[in-house]
């Protein structure tokens, strides 16, 4: 059981991995790529607990809740360092009645079949110890 509990933790690493500089995903659509649809608590309690890989490689600031609202504020350092990365990025971030948000429309990671078949192949990878 715990193995399979490492193999989620990587997984969430290597998807959060591939989000690319100035896109943002969702807590379900990495859950979802990761095989796991339903678990995207499990995704935010491993990258608020560094679970996911070294810190900053898993890159746990491009990662909003379903609708945009940056809701990671507990994993860093400051409450505003999500936005301030965001932003860095490229991606705007405006505060709304809910909290700071992104337009997940232009700036959510809209991943493709083959990224998602790519990744699927490096999971077999990992779950092999390759």
């Amino acid at each position: 059981m715990v193995s399979n509990m490492v193999s989620m933790y990587e997984r969430i690493g290597i998807v959060c991995g591939e989000i690319p500089e100035g896109r943002v995903a969702t807590y379900g659509q990495i859950a979802l790529l990761c095989k796991k649809p339903g678990n995207s608590r499990q995704v935010g309690y491993a990258l608020k607990y560094g679970l996911a890989g070294e810190k900053g490689r898993a890159a746990a600031h491009r990662v909003v809740n379903s609708r945009g609202i940056l809701s990671g504020a507990a994993s860093f350092e400051t409450f505003d360092r999500q936005k301030i990365l965001l932003e860095q990025e490229g991606v705007e971030v405006a505060w709304t009645v809910k909290g700071w948000q992104v337009d997940l429309k232009r700036f959510g990671w809209k991943n493709t079949l083959e990224e998602a078949f790519a990744l699927e192949e490096r999971f077999k990878k990992t779950d092999d110890g390759q």
